[in-house]
């Protein structure tokens, strides 16, 4: 995990390959002391990169990103306002490659939507 210490999974729930994954941000981590200080704003590749550490934790397999279409960021993801994200991620697995289709939303809404290629390592 990368993340270390950025947050702690509250609950999965999943039926076939949809996972719903309900996520407790650390509003006082290190990233949001320079991103930014007074109004703290969860980086684009943070929100990314969060896809990729679950769709690991359900595989139990190590993945790398090999593609990434439709990044679409919609919303500030503040965790200040509320520290809970939850994923939604539709996951297919074929041969050595684990496609997710995601998106991330709070309370107020969609945060963002990813299409994403991972490698198995």
């Amino acid at each position: 995990m990368i993340l270390k210490e950025f947050y702690e999974v509250l609950q999965t729930e999943h039926k076939e390959d949809l996972y719903h994954t309900t996520l407790r941000v650390n509003k006082d981590h290190e990233i949001y002391k320079g991103h930014f200080p007074g109004r703290p704003v969860t980086p684009g590749v943070v929100l990314m990169q969060l896809f990729k550490e679950e769709a690991e934790r359900i595989y139990e397999n190590s993945l790398q990103l090999a593609r990434a279409d439709n990044v679409k960021f919609t919303a500030v993801f503040d965790p200040t306002e509320n520290e809970e994200l939850i994923l939604e991620s539709q996951l297919e697995k074929n041969g050595d490659f684990i496609k997710l289709k995601g998106i991330a939303k709070n309370h107020k809404g969609i945060v963002l939507k990813i299409n994403s290629l991972y490698k198995r390592l």
